[in-house]
């Protein structure tokens, strides 16, 4: 058995929360009234549905956004891309807070329909990508956010291999968002902003996690 219908299984599968570091916004979220929340891996499996990262509001996706609402000229005007967006919420945040566009870039096909619906939601316009984008060089987006990417070494590395391609000339900015994971790139990231992010201790184990927006140091 496989799941067909993305959008229908998205709507089914969540509910309209607020966004706990940033209520102005609200997000199609799991939560212990459908069955997703209780899924394992192996069920999620056999329905063809990857980890539903889309699905949660995370630290460093909540981090960003209330960087970007509390900075709006960070994003007034420019393009934007939300790089492994999950939800799309650091694409929202950009665009409520006078973004020109933002583009939400994630792998998941379910991530890009989730990014869409909650877009819709928000009253704003945003456009996705499933491309990998980290096979190719990294454009020059006007600022790059990056929320929770640093989770396994492979990753980290890749990503930061990236960030390196950014053409000199013409260099993004980039806003990274992290509670400091396992393989956070701490030499590599300027301080800018700590947050006490209020998380679900069923991924988190605590209540809230302080999570910190960076922005990338280029050597």
């Amino acid at each position: 058995m496989t799941v067909l219908d993305r959008r229908k299984f998205i709507l089914e599968q969540t509910r309209i929360h607020p966004v706990p570091h940033a209520p102005s916004l609200s997000l199609y979220l799991a939560d212990e009234s459908v069955d997703l929340w209780r899924m394992g891996e192996e069920e999620l499996e056999e329905l063809g549905i990857p980890s539903p990262f889309w699905a949660f509001a995370w630290a460093g996706g909540q981090a960003l956004a209330r960087y970007i609402l509390d900075n709006p000229e960070c994003v007034q005007g420019k393009h934007i891309l939300d790089f492994a967006s999950g939800s799309g919420l650091v694409a929202i945040a950009a665009m409520k807070a006078g973004a020109s566009s933002a583009l939400a870039a994630d792998i998941d096909s379910f991530a890009s329909d989730a990014a869409l619906i909650n877009a819709r939601l928000n009253h704003v316009t945003i456009q996705v990508t499933t491309e990998d984008l980290l096979e190719r060089p990294l454009k020059a987006y006007d600022l790059v956010c990056c929320g929770d990417v640093f989770y396994d070494a492979h990753m980290t590395e890749r990503v930061l291999k990236w960030f390196e391609t950014a053409d000199k000339s013409r260099q993004s900015s980039i806003l990274v968002g992290d509670p400091q994971r396992s393989y956070f790139p701490a030499s590599r990231l300027k301080h800018l902003q700590t947050y006490e992010i209020p998380v679900q201790r069923e991924l988190e184990d605590m209540e809230t996690k302080k999570t910190s927006v960076y922005t990338y140091c280029h050597y």
